[in-house]
């Protein structure tokens, strides 16, 4: 049965859509709202002054377009924004790394991230951040395991400054040996600094950790566990949406964050990984409509895919 079909017969109210939060992920498809970057490769050619002058440019113009983002996300009903997190681009790289303190504009970058800040408060957006794959606490190699937590405190240090709440990781590989690597997670989600453990969640992926998996190092840890419905579909355990979205509930100290998407090509396609340009209502989980919830929207058309979500939404819940 459909989720038309099932909204129908209920007595879900209009307030629920307003008890659910659509939020952003990252960058803009038709807004001028753009984040820079630098690659290693071009860092590499300029030297250290040279260097750090065009970095500083860079992550001024990225504190300023945060602000746009977060003014965007107000006028435009979106309650939430994912931050790229390539925002402090080569921060914590091995040989070309940097402090905030070492950039020509640090202060303007500063006061720009606090801005940034009181503007999200303001307008009660909610900012969190989605570490690269390359963050990886099960891994058997100790310099992966390093090069990750140094970047899980970069990106808190910097969450401290404008307020966000939620840095999201996944529980990484299984390297041949799926209990051993989630051992090594366990280990070091336990040794992680307080500035990244209050903030950090896990998700459940789409091809090695299920909910399951990952639920008991949520509940152990204190770790609240973001649920990706996308993900739990293209890679299911036994347990269903809605016993999985109140496991899910139970370990969060704050407004829970879930993601969603649709497949591209349909969920009897080959791969129905890959996500579509926008959110098919029928993809929406029924036991998700009446909780107030913070809901990412993972798809390709971003702020068109949130706005159209959300109308889709208002509509059935009329």
């Amino acid at each position: 049965m459909s989720i038309q079909a099932k909204a129908d017969k209920s007595s879900l109210k209009k307030e629920s859509a307003k008890m659910i939060g659509l939020g952003l992920c990252c960058v803009f498809l038709n807004e001028d709202i753009k984040f820079r970057r630098m690659t290693a490769t071009r860092a590499q050619s300029l030297n250290k002054k040279n260097r750090l002058e065009q970095l500083s440019e860079r992550i001024l113009h990225n504190a300023k377009s945060l602000i746009s983002a977060i003014d965007f996300c107000s006028q435009n009903k979106i309650r939430a924004f994912r931050i790229n997190s390539q925002i402090l681009p080569l921060k914590t790289h091995e040989k070309l790394g940097f402090q905030l303190t070492d950039l020509p504009e640090n202060q303007r970058i500063i006061e720009e991230f606090i801005k940034a800040k009181e503007l999200a408060e303001k307008n009660k957006i909610r900012l969190s951040f989605h570490p690269d794959q390359f963050i990886l606490l099960s891994s058997p190699r100790q310099s992966v395991i390093d090069n990750s937590i140094t970047e899980l405190i970069a990106q808190a240090e910097l969450a401290e400054m404008i307020g966000a709440d939620v840095i999201n990781i996944h529980g990484g590989g299984s390297y041949g040996n799926k209990s051993q690597a989630l051992a090594q997670l366990d280990y070091h989600l336990a040794k992680l600094p307080r500035i990244v453990k209050k903030r950090l969640t896990l998700e459940n992926d789409d091809r090695i950790y299920t909910p399951l998996d990952l639920l008991p190092h949520c509940r152990k840890h204190k770790i609240p566990l973001v649920y990706d419905v996308h993900h739990h579909r293209c890679h299911p355990d036994s347990q269903s949406i809605e016993q999985t979205t109140t496991k899910a509930l139970e370990t969060w100290n704050r407004q829970p964050l879930f993601h969603i998407s649709s497949p591209k090509e349909g969920w009897n396609s080959k791969n129905p990984r890959s996500h579509h340009d926008y959110i098919d209502i029928n993809d929406f989980p029924e036991a998700w409509l009446p909780l107030e919830l913070t809901i990412d929207v993972e798809a390709k058309a971003k702020e068109l895919a949130v706005i159209k979500l959300r109308e889709d939404l208002e509509k059935l819940l009329k």
